[in-house]
């Protein structure tokens, strides 16, 4: 097991059941970092899950799952969400903003990167053929238009969704970023 953030130990108080390569994983570990707070990070072998991994999300059996004082929070956009309200005084910024109404479109937008988004991306990194890149590239164009636009609206020309603050719409963002980057992306001709 590894430590991020500082030394860790067994039955460390705050700690990631993840994988490297997972966009959903990335996120949480982008928003303990954005907080400043020292985790241990536990690489899973999802084709031989821990009996860790099982018994902490016993309901989808995956990752990731953070696991704050024995007690584990699963899905990332819920993991964000609980390290925002667990630790709103740590690091530069929070998550979400104070405004209802901002709040409730950072809520939005990550919903859609979750719901819309990935599975059009998934479906363009596990394409094999030609044909069905090309199908898949189809389908993650429309999905990137609206986001495009919303990043536009909202980030006022700076480089984050909130602005100047990195926040929850850019959290779930930056995990597709990490993806893109991870993998060679063969786009269709």
């Amino acid at each position: 097991m590894a430590t991020a953030g500082g030394e860790g130990s067994e039955g460390a108080e705050l700690q990631v059941l993840g994988t490297w390569s997972s966009p959903w994983v990335i996120r949480v570990r982008v928003a303990l970092a954005l907080k400043g707070l020292r985790y241990e990070y536990a690489e899973e072998d999802l084709a031989n899950k821990s009996d860790l991994l099982l018994r902490s999300n016993p309901v989808h059996k995956k990752v990731p799952v953070l696991i704050h004082g024995g007690r584990p929070v699963c899905e990332s956009l819920v993991s964000l969400q609980y390290i925002d309200e667990a630790w709103a005084g740590a690091g530069t910024t929070p998550l979400l903003p104070s405004d209802p109404y901002d709040r409730a479109t950072a809520r939005f937008w990550a919903t859609y990167v979750n719901d819309t988004f990935f599975p059009s991306w998934r479906a363009l990194f596990k394409s094999t053929t030609d044909e069905q890149r090309a199908a898949a590239f189809e389908s993650v164009v429309p999905a990137v238009e609206p986001l495009e636009r919303a990043f536009r609206e909202c980030s006022k020309g700076k480089a984050f969704f909130g602005g100047d603050v990195v926040g929850l719409s850019s959290t779930s963002c930056s995990a597709a970023t990490s993806c893109g980057s991870r993998w060679s992306t063969r786009w269709p001709a």
